[in-house]
């Protein structure tokens, strides 16, 4: 079995090709198309099977032109003959109020999604399109929609819920994201270590969950991808005032207002340069004071959020970093932590240096860790199992 799969951004698509020859999923190509090009990394390992295996030591990669697309990316994979694709996965940011688990790309399901796209116009329009435009090259292949919101169902009612009129459309309620990255890091924990546990998917985009014994409790996104915590470019929770400021006495439009809070804010609003966390740290080492700045409040947010979540499971176990800030800047890790000794958080700064999986001290009453996070393996494994079920 071959699995194709797929996350589609406002901007990019990435990809994972997977197989399951050897019984478990292995990831045998993957690679990034952007408005300015594409790449394919065909991996080589002596654990792959044969057929997939590369000539010589190096690994090879196709570089294809910038207005090339999904055909193209098929057409390389059939070129390193890999194999007709068996199904294709994707990740969709939303799948409404009633979605719970991944579900086959039906008609149907794809005309119910339609209806949210004016919510969230810069990713669920694009994928929706990728999956017709799948569907368009490679006829009747199987289709599989995993959605972010899905892992946040099983959240209690009433943190679902706003403190809004009920005569609003009931959609208007706190949905949560970045599940299939926090069902990931469940999976990668073992069942008698999992208790009371907050995970930190700090990235470009950036939230945390509460969970105990495996099923959520809370989160910081809400309605929107905008909410919660700061970010890369998103403000994170604003007070409605602003907003109504804003629109009312600055004289924004609501696609101006759109454009700031999606590509104008947070760690780039507050530093002024960049978005980037890499970056940010590097102008910090040399004195820049806006990038330190900029560093301290997203690392003070996060505390506060952990401080909320906590309250929310009456103290915690443990503490997991991850996402492309979280798994790689120990600084932000020690920034964060340091401010939660009271919680029993007790970092040890070498582990933490080192990026270890371990990054707490031995006698720390909360376990803390950093472990990667795999959201397309997620969609391939929600795939394959829909496969297998013939649901």
């Amino acid at each position: 079995m071959l699995i194709l799969s797929l996350d589609a951004g406002s901007s990019s698509l990435k990809f994972a090709l997977y197989t399951d020859e050897t019984g478990e999923l292995q990831r045998i190509a993957s690679g990034t198309y952007t408005a300015s090009g594409g790449r394919l990394t065909i991996a080589a390992s002596r654990e792959r099977p044969p057929r997939y295996a590369t000539r010589g030591s190096s690994v090879p990669a196709l570089t294809w032109r910038a207005e090339a697309s999904l055909p193209d990316l098929f057409a390389a994979l059939d070129r390193y003959g890999i194999g007709a694709i068996t199904a294709v996965g994707h990740r969709l940011v939303f799948g409404g109020p009633e979605r719970t688990q991944p579900t086959r790309a039906t008609s149907e399901v794809l005309a119910e999604l339609e209806r949210f796209v004016p919510l969230y116009p810069l990713h669920l329009r694009s994928e929706l399109d990728l999956v017709r435009s799948v569907r368009a090259h490679q006829g009747d292949i199987p289709q599989v929609l995993c959605f972010d919101t899905a892992f946040h169902q099983g959240m209690p009612e009433i943190a679902k819920r706003y403190p809004l009129p009920s005569s609003l459309d009931p959609i208007v309620r706190r949905y949560g994201y970045h599940g299939l990255s926090y069902e990931y890091i469940l999976t990668q924990l073992q069942a008698d270590t999992v208790g009371r546990v907050i995970i930190a998917h700090l990235g470009n985009g950036a939230s945390l969950a509460a969970v105990r014994d495996g099923q959520p409790v809370d989160t910081t996104m809400g309605f929107s991808t905008l909410g919660g915590l700061m970010m890369g470019t998103r403000p994170g929770d604003l007070d409605p005032g602003v907003l109504l400021h804003l629109l009312n006495v600055e004289g924004l439009s609501a696609q101006q207002l759109t454009t700031l809070v999606n590509e104008q804010c947070g760690l780039l609003g507050v530093s002024g340069t960049t978005a980037d966390m890499a970056t940010l740290l590097e102008d910090r080492r040399t004195g820049v004071k806006a990038a330190a700045f900029a560093i301290d409040l997203f690392a003070y947010q996060a505390r506060k959020h952990i401080g909320a979540l906590v309250a929310v499971l009456g103290g915690f176990d443990m503490l997991v970093f991850t996402g492309g800030i979280g798994e790689h800047a120990a600084t932000v890790r020690q920034l964060i932590c340091d401010g939660l000794q009271h919680l029993g958080v007790v970092v040890d700064a070498a582990r933490n240096m080192a990026n270890a999986s371990v990054i707490s001290q031995a006698d720390s009453a909360v376990d803390v860790r950093v472990i990667a996070t795999d959201e397309s393996l997620m969609v391939a494994r929600h795939t394959r199992r829909l496969l297998t079920a013939g649901a």
